[in-house]
Order: structure tokens, then C-alpha cells, then sequence
């Protein structure tokens, strides 16, 4: 029986995680391992105080991000799209259940999808840096795309590419191109959610709605696009007829609007940091946060696939955050700025 998609919010904080699954005995105990050896918050703090690039890097040694201070950009992300290939090529080893992998891969396969309509809409030549980490290979998604022969593509692909390209030549607007494909990729992940009857997953999905749909509300409010209410994505925890409402309430009574939800606390920080420094990176922090607190939920399963899922995305979040740090004091921010960036981790 599949899962009751429920309008009301029956939570305080997070949404369920689901029941335990003993077939994950082992995988979880791994993965339970593993996130004693993620980097603790505290060497962040340390490495944006630190005094120069070269002593940040010192910090990591030791760890999976060890890299030598003369590297360069070019070198730092090359090290980080390693250590990402790794984390996701032992998650696809603990995995059990091949229907929740491909529901995780699908990311790269939308993200490819966005490269690739853009480059045709704005006639540049199709690129050879699509991502090979999705369902469908690099190679053959090229191919795909030089043909149009879209058939090819798996169901939720074809359908998001039509909507895309008929989305963006409706109005002219780049931004449609990602709305179109956003709106495509909640649909499908919704479905699927309820067709493996997976609560955990379905949990996620709507939670990064109801994120991504704040968002929206804040970055149109904030550019005065408040008659752009087709932006909102449906399907999360939230009716998207109050992001809509939201839009035409002052910044000082946003957070009452929201007061009934789970997010009334993640608005009220999110807002004032951006009314005084007219910047969306506490709202950046505290979605990131958001998501890694439900993460967290899952230490409450015995075993289960969602210790497994939960620590593969927080050791993405760590591998963002290695870069985001490493980028910043490469680049001279000063510490604050990173500081305000940085989330409050999982330990």
C-alpha cells in the first residue's frame, strides 16, 4: 500500500523516520563507525580563524581531505570530487535496496539535464563535463542530447526535458528552465517515495521542498518579485498557498505566518540576518542545518537504510564544507563570513 500523501503537519520538529529494517544490521554499524571519523565542527571553527590558507590546511591533516598547502584550486576540487566518488561508491556497496540508489543518483541526472537544456536554449556547444555519476552515464547523456533522441532518456527525464524547453520558450525566461525541472523532480521523487513505501525518503523529499520553497519566497521577496508566485514548488509539508500569502507579508510578521510550522525559528534567524547584511548565507546555514538536524534523527534506528542514507548525506555536507572553508581562506574572506556559512554539523 503506498504511502498517504497527508495535506496537515503532524510534527514539532521533524517528520518520522520510519521503522528499522534488520536486513541493515551491518551497514549500519559500518556507517555508525564511519561518522566517528567525520571532521567535529570545532576544526572548521579553527580552520576559518586560522591565520593563513597553509595553516588551514594543516588541520586536515590526518583526515580524508589531507592535501598539501601549495595546492591549487584545480588540485582541491579534484581531491574533493575523489573523496565524493568514494563516499558514493561505498554507499552503493551497503546499499540493500537498489530503487533507493537510483533515487540518489537521479540528482546528477537532473543536474545534467539542467546543463544541458541551457546550453541549448542559449546555443552554446554541448560540453563534455556532465557529471558520470548519475543513472544515466556522461558519455551516453551527451549523446542523447546531440541526437534529441530523448527517448532514450529514463521516463522522469523525458518528461522534464519537454517541460523545460516548453517552460523557457513560453516565457523567454532563463529561470524556468530550473523551475520546470525542480517542479518534474519533486513530482517523480514524491511517486517514488510512495511507490518503495519508504517513509524516511518520502520525509526528505518534502522537508527539501518546503526548504527550497523558502528559499524562493525570501530571494523574491527580497528582489520586490512579489507577483512571481508561480515559482513554488508543490508537494511538501507546506501548502503552497502560505508561501504565496507570504509574499505579500512584511519581513516583521514572516515569521508569525510560519509560526505553526517547523521552520518558524529557521525564518526568524534566516530574516534578520538578511535585513541587516543583505545576504542569504544564515539562510544558507540554517536550511543546511535544518536537513542535517532530521540526519540526525536516524541515530535512533538500530538498523535500518536510513543510518545509511543519513550518513552518506552528511559526509557530502562535509566534503561541501571542506570546500566552502578551503575556498574561503584561499580566496582572503575573513573569518566571520565563513563562520556565518558554516552549519552547525553533526556532532
Amino acid at each position: 500500500m503506498a504511502i498517504a500523501l497527508k495535506n496537515e503537519i503532524d510534527f514539532y520538529r521533524y517528520p518520522p523516520v520510519g521503522p528499522e529494517d534488520w536486513r541493515y544490521a551491518y551497514p549500519t554499524a559500518r556507517v555508525r563507525g564511519l561518522e566517528l571519523t567525520m571532521i567535529p565542527r570545532g576544526t572548521f571553527v579553527d580552520m576559518a580563524n586560522a591565520a593563513s590558507f597553509a595553516e588551514a590546511v594543516e588541520l586536515l591533516a590526518g583526515t580524508d581531505y589531507t592535501i598539501d598547502a601549495g595546492a591549487d584550486s584545480a588540485q582541491i576540487e579534484q581531491m574533493l570530487m575523489a573523496r565524493r566518488t568514494e563516499a558514493r561508491g561505498m554507499f552503493a556497496d551497503l546499499m540493500l535496496d537498489d530503487e533507493i540508489v537510483t533515487f540518489l543518483r537521479a540528482r546528477e541526472d537532473f543536474a545534467n539535464m539542467r546543463l544541458a537544456i541551457r546550453r541549448i536554449v542559449t546555443e552554446r556547444p554541448l560540453g563534455l563535463d556532465y557529471s558520470n555519476e548519475g543513472n544515466v552515464p556522461a558519455e551516453e547523456f551527451e549523446e542523447i542530447f546531440e541526437q534529441e533522441y530523448y527517448e532514450r532518456l529514463p521516463g522522469y527525464l523525458q518528461e522534464a526535458v519537454e517541460a523545460a524547453v516548453l517552460g523557457y520558450y513560453e516565457s523567454k525566461d532563463i529561470r524556468r528552465i530550473d523551475h520546470e525541472i525542480d517542479r518534474c523532480e519533486a513530482k517523480w521523487r514524491l511517486e517514488q517515495a510512495q511507490e518503495i513505501e519508504n517513509i524516511f525518503m518520502m520525509s526528505i523529499v518534502r522537508l527539501r521542498i518546503d526548504l527550497s520553497n523558502i528559499r524562493t519566497l525570501l530571494r523574491l521577496k527580497m528582489a520586490g518579485r512579489e507577483e512571481e508566485t508561480q515559482f513554488f514548488v508543490p508537494g511538501g509539508f507546506v501548502d503552497v498557498d502560505k508561501f504565496k500569502q507570504g509574499l505579500g507579508t512584511g519581513f516583521e510578521a514572516m515569521g508569525q505566518l510560519f509560526f505553526a510550522t517547523p521552520y518558524y525559528e529557521l525564518l526568524e534567524g534566516s530574516i534578520s540576518y538578511l535585513r541587516s547584511e543583505k545576504s542569504f548565507l544564515k539562510l544558507e546555514k540554517e536550511c543546511d542545518d535544518y536537513i542535517t538536524g532530521f540526519l540526525k534523527t536516524t541515530r535512533s534506528i538500530a538498523a535500518g537504510p536510513q543510518p545509511v542514507v543519513a550518513y552518506f548525506l552528511m559526509k557530502e555536507a562535509e566534503i561541501r564544507t571542506v570546500r566552502m572553508v578551503l575556498t574561503g581562506k584561499k580566496n582572503g574572506l575573513s573569518a566571520k563570513l565563513i563562520l556565518d556559512r558554516l552549519g552547525e554539523w553533526i556532532q
